[in-house]
């Protein structure tokens, strides 16, 4: 048998870390989370937030809050496999301070983020917002477009956040989304999850109409299943491998419930909320390619408990009703990761 002196092994040792880390630095990870009410503990009178202040009902306090930060970073840093991900979609974050935040007082700050955010007209004072690593990403533009109605039903909700970039050589496109949610119920609020997707795909079709082969990635909260009319009929997101149309989207959520799993639970039963779609070029780009087994929900321990109702497993939430829990969300984030082709 043959036998190699301890150099061998530890150059060996050296070369293939070296190999992981640079293959690793050349795909880029994406990452959306719901992160359920991230509030600072004042309250702003233009917005319902009173219930988020120490005085309020669930008495939230400051101590509250950096720990709720903890948590977020804890989850998204293992969500990009202990590397920072490179583009975050956040929703339900209530301002850009409690960004501002997460951003420089966690070690989020090493991953040296921009912050793409505007206030919405949600009542609660919930937005959407997109991270970017700078040296990783060149923003190019970015855009919100309003999800509302006038009239009988009239109602606003959180803005569409649009937002372009340079990834590598490769300008992408992407969308992050928190639709109206079914509260009042399911019947009673679909229509509006239903303009919110009207809207969306005007935005996307205005893309595709200008380049036939623009590479798109939508994600977010959309309070809806995956198979419901809003993805089928109106945005035109099938489920995965999709139809052979390149202006439909192919919603790589599908596959998350064919396993059985989900991003929120209610009443027992796991549901995907939380989704990511693409368009058809993202699957067979030779520059940059989604792998659809490289994508999913991150159900890490950490973030989530046992259900004593229902038995199984739960997000591990902030709070129970009015009752300070310690968690961090009722969702579960979502990722994928976009392959550098050779």
């Amino acid at each position: 048998m043959l036998k190699f002196p301890k150099w061998v092994f530890l150059f060996v040792s050296i070369l293939m870390t070296t190999i992981i880390t640079v293959s690793a630095q050349r795909n880029y990870s994406v990452v959306f989370y719901n992160v359920e009410n991230l509030f600072d503990t004042w309250d702003d009178p233009g917005t319902a937030d009173e219930e988020f202040t120490p005085q309020g009902t669930r008495h939230w306090t400051r101590q509250h809050f950096e720990d709720k930060l903890k948590m977020i970073y804890k989850a998204l840093i293992t969500a990009g496999d202990g590397q920072f991900p490179d583009i975050i979609g956040l929703a339900e974050i209530e301002n850009l301070w409690v960004i501002e935040q997460l951003i420089s007082q966690t070690p989020l700050i090493k991953g040296n983020y921009g912050i793409i955010h505007k206030e919405s007209p949600d009542p609660r004072g919930i937005d959407v917002a997109l991270l970017y690593r700078k040296e990783r990403i060149k923003p190019l533009e970015f855009d919100f477009i309003p999800v509302s109605a006038t009239g009988e039903n009239a109602f606003v909700s959180r803005d569409i956040l649009r937002f372009t970039g340079l990834v590598g050589t490769e300008i992408l496109h992407f969308f992050v989304n928190h639709w109206p949610s079914r509260s009042g119920g399911y019947l009673e609020t679909k229509e509006k999850r239903n303009i919110a997707a009207r809207t969306l795909r005007k935005s996307v079709d205005s893309l595709l109409t200008s380049n036939r082969d623009a590479r798109i990635i939508i994600m977010g909260d959309f309070n809806a299943t995956p198979y419901e009319k809003c993805f089928f009929s109106i945005l035109k997101a099938f489920p995965y491998p999709g139809v052979n149309d390149p202006l439909s989207l192919i919603n790589l959520s599908t596959l998350w419930t064919k396993r059985r799993e989900g991003t929120i639970r209610n009443a027992g039963q796991w549901e995907v909320f939380d989704q990511l779609i693409c368009t058809t070029n993202l699957l067979n780009n030779k520059i940059l390619v989604i792998s659809p087994d490289e994508n999913g929900i991150c159900d890490f321990s950490f973030l989530t408990e046992p259900d004593p109702t229902y038995l199984g497993k739960k997000p591990f939430r902030t709070y129970n009703g009015p009752i300070y829990h310690g968690g961090v969300s009722d969702h579960l984030p979502v990722r994928i990761k976009i392959l550098a082709g050779k």
